[in-house]
């Protein structure tokens, strides 16, 4: 998240389960600075100033050994157990540790994350994103206030993230996080087979039009593909949020300002002339085959499909697409692959957090110091970097003379369609200093990033922080009522839209929905006084 997360991947998930507080945050809070320049808020941000350590690092107490485990979302490599012995040697020499990566997976990851911060499973350290509500969980007390402890215990990272950042991630002036160091924009978008494109003389994707005449092409004109094969969730969601140009508030789902440049404007999508009339929409798309009638428990991701043949269309942001098609282009070369980023359809863009990545301390931690120091060896030593990030050198790649770029595979070797590089969600320790350059990299990320710069705006609605506390039941039963009748609906797989919407509508009312809409634009209200918006 994104990923995936998708925070994209969040724009339509389910309302989240916990609990944060508003009030006080909001006063609090620090994240970004509207009023600021966003261009030079998030992306030229000034260097980190100098600032003091407690402790050397090589006079830290490392004499008792310890293990930790850390907790990433996704998935692991069939090689991630290979590449962590390699690095646990380095580790339990330098730092008497060893660590043990466990991962989520994509599957319902939100709940399994949310199980893991509220069971007190014993976590040395988990991803934290803003997407992943990390302000939610922060305000909670599911995570170590580090302000302290990192000029003793991650002394590099200390002085290397930018004030800014740190200001990004502080909750009621805490610190619960370490930002990851890599500034960039994550839009939704598709990525779609361009060479299908041409070659049915399908007009080029602009628009909501033009991405349906796409898979109408593709439909029956490749017989035996399905646009949008195995799961579609993400694809139709995100799309709906675009066409209609509505904004979450605070990274939630169903509640929304109508558009960037009328942020007061805070209403229940499900109740609004868009929603009816893009369901209606999705419920022709559905008809004509666009997905599968078992899209919403489909497990398999659509890019698999555009691999394997069968699928024309997959849900990224740019990096995602980026690193997708790179994949693509090893294991199927004869295949043209292309991106069309949601942002055209309002023609603007807003960076990301510095929270958009992280890593925290849960609070059932035993091992807080030393997680710090295996973080601060990890984001600021190269040699840690790279194994734990790209994977073992002349295995998963091959480093190139001038020490900045990579290829994979490794110089040398060949692979079958099925070989998968060494890439599991390091986006949390990322510190751009030390990433390297794929060779043969998506070329047009930069001609999207800078697309996105060009049209970039303060990013408004995020760092909205949500305290659901006061409207917890109807949360609850809002997020119950949206997967039991919204998600079929959007996705067409209902017999009558019409009377499947007023039902939808009606439950969603039942459920409290006007209440929770009401705190939402209170705390919205709080957030944008305090920043003159």
């Amino acid at each position: 998240m994104n990923r995936k997360l998708t925070k994209w991947f969040s724009i339509l998930i389910a309302l989240t389960m916990l609990t944060v507080v508003i009030s006080a945050c909001a006063k609090n809070n620090n994240a970004t600075d509207p009023s600021k320049s966003p261009e030079s808020s998030s992306t030229e941000k000034a260097p980190a100033s100098e600032k003091a350590t407690d402790t050397e690092p090589s006079k830290l107490d490392t004499s008792k050994k310890v293990d930790l485990v850390w907790y990433l979302l996704g998935d692991s490599h069939e090689d991630s157990q290979k590449v962590l012995d390699e690095f646990n040697k380095m580790l339990e020499k330098d730092l008497n540790t060893t660590l043990k990566l466990n991962f989520t997976t994509w599957t319902e990851w939100e709940t399994k994350y949310n199980l893991l911060l509220t069971a007190g499973e014993k976590i040395d350290m988990i991803f934290a994103s803003s997407w992943a509500k990390y302000y939610s969980y922060a305000k909670q007390g599911a995570f170590v206030d580090l302000t302290d402890l990192l000029p003793t215990y991650a002394p590099q990272t200390w002085s290397t993230v930018p004030q800014q950042d740190w200001d990004e991630v502080k909750v009621a002036d805490k610190i619960y996080a370490v930002p990851s160091t890599f500034p960039e924009f994550t839009p939704n978008g598709f990525v779609y087979r361009e060479d299908w494109r041409k070659e049915l003389n399908l007009p080029e994707i602009k628009d909501l039009d033009t991405i349906e005449a796409y898979m109408d092409g593709v439909k029956k004109g490749k017989p035996g593909v399905m646009p949008i094969g195995g799961s579609a969730w993400n694809e139709v969601s995100t799309l709906f949020s675009a066409v209609s140009g509505f904004e979450a508030i605070g990274g939630d789902s169903l509640v929304v300002a109508k558009s960037y440049d009328t942020p007061r404007d805070i209403v229940a999508y499900p109740f609004t002339t868009e929603f009816e009339q893009y369901v209606k929409r999705m419920k022709t798309w559905a008809s004509k085959g666009y997905w599968s009638s078992n899209t919403l428990s489909n497990k398999t991701e659509a890019g698999d499909l555009i691999k394997a043949g069968t699928g024309a269309i997959y849900w990224r942001n740019p990096p995602g697409a980026g690193g997708f098609i790179v994949d693509a282009k090893k294991t199927n070369p004869e295949i043209e692959l292309a991106y069309f980023p949601f942002t055209r359809f309002h023609n603007y863009a807003m960076p990301n957090l510095s929270i958009n990545n992280g890593m925290a301390i849960p609070k059932s931690s035993n091992n807080v110091e030393r997680s710090l120091m295996v973080l601060d060896k990890l984001r600021n030593n190269p040699e840690y970097f790279k194994l734990l990030t790209y994977g073992i050198e002349g295995t998963h790649y091959s480093l190139e003379s001038d020490g900045k770029t990579f290829q994979t595979p490794p110089k040398g070797t060949s692979v079958s369609k099925d070989w998968k590089k060494y890439d599991i969600a390091s986006w949390g320790w990322r510190y751009e200093p030390n990433m390297l350059q794929e060779i043969g990299a998506w070329a047009d990320l930069k001609k999207f990033n800078d697309e996105f710069k060009a049209e970039n705006r303060p990013s408004i609605f995020s760092p909205i922080l949500l305290d659901y506390e006061p409207v917890k039941a109807q949360q609850a039963a809002v997020n119950q009522v949206y997967k039991q009748y919204g998600q079929p609906l959007m996705m067409g797989l209902v017999p009558d839209v019409d009377k499947a919407l007023e039902t939808y509508r009606k439950k969603l009312e039942s459920a409290g929905i006007e209440k929770l809409v009401d705190y939402i634009k209170g705390q919205a209200e709080i957030f944008y006084a305090e920043r003159k918006i």
